[in-house]
């Protein structure tokens, strides 16, 4: 598959914005996933986007390890695990376009309830983030919506930011979730036949401007106070569920 001037421009923002989100903001997911699907068939550009959200993992991993929660990770991760398996059953026999909207409402509802913890709700902000149920619940959504269309990263992030994570252990944590559920799904997406040696050349050639939005991304987290990062993760989560609501996915 040979790409145009077009396409290999927004492969490389792609690729620069893959490395960003993962070490300096989490949730630019929502620009990465329409990219891809332009310059790749929908279902396909979810094999050729997992590998290149995996470098850029390591990157976050290396440089935020030191900063994770196990704790948090250890109530979502066995969760995630039935959602990867229910969510490749339904990526195999039907399209994402009628779980698109479902899952937009599903976030945009998690986000309004984080916005109720955040206002003095007093139940929700001391007992919802020790349920287990909770846990459990955000945990199946997540392998789902990811394995459907690489779409678990605004309900991880919600349910990250209602665990009260610092930004900097929200990173750790989040670097740790995501790279051992990216790991989990390779052999779903390479059963489906979605990961070929052509996608796997594509995610070489864009392995070195993912590297230098990786570096960027590093260098902008330092600037961002507390409160902004907050917000601006949930604003990001909020457009992830507007794109899904709004923009048709094959």
């Amino acid at each position: 598959m040979e790409l145009t001037v077009s396409q290999m421009i927004q492969a490389a923002a792609a690729a620069f914005l893959t490395g960003f989100s993962k070490t300096g903001m989490v949730g630019l997911g929502v620009l990465i996933v329409p990219l891809m699907a332009s310059v790749f068939p929908a279902k396909a550009s979810t094999g050729a986007l997992l590998p290149m959200l995996i470098f850029g993992d390591l990157f976050a991993v290396a440089w935020y390890r030191q900063h994770a929660q196990w704790r948090v990770l250890a109530r979502i991760l066995p969760w995630v695990l039935p959602g990867l398996v229910v969510g490749t059953v339904t990526l195999k026999f039907t399209s994402s376009a009628a779980l698109g909207h479902m899952m937009g409402w599903l976030i945009l509802l998690l986000i309004a309830l984080q916005l109720v913890r955040e206002r003095g709700g007093e139940w929700l902000e001391e007992r919802l983030p020790r349920a287990w149920w909770f846990s459990a619940l955000m945990g199946a959504l997540a392998g789902f919506t990811t394995m459907v269309g690489n779409l678990g990263g605004p309900i991880a992030t919600v349910y990250l930011l209602s665990m009260g994570l610092e930004k900097r252990e929200f990173m750790g944590t989040g670097a740790w979730y995501y790279l051992i559920g990216n790991l989990a799904k390779v052999p779903f997406s390479a059963g489906l036949g979605l990961i070929t040696a052509r996608s796997l050349m594509f995610n070489l050639e864009t392995a070195p401007v993912i590297l230098i939005g990786a570096i960027v991304g590093i260098l902008t987290f330092r600037l961002i106070p507390q409160k902004w990062f907050n917000r601006a993760v949930l604003l990001l989560a909020a457009l992830a569920a507007l794109q899904l609501l709004l923009i048709p996915r094959g």
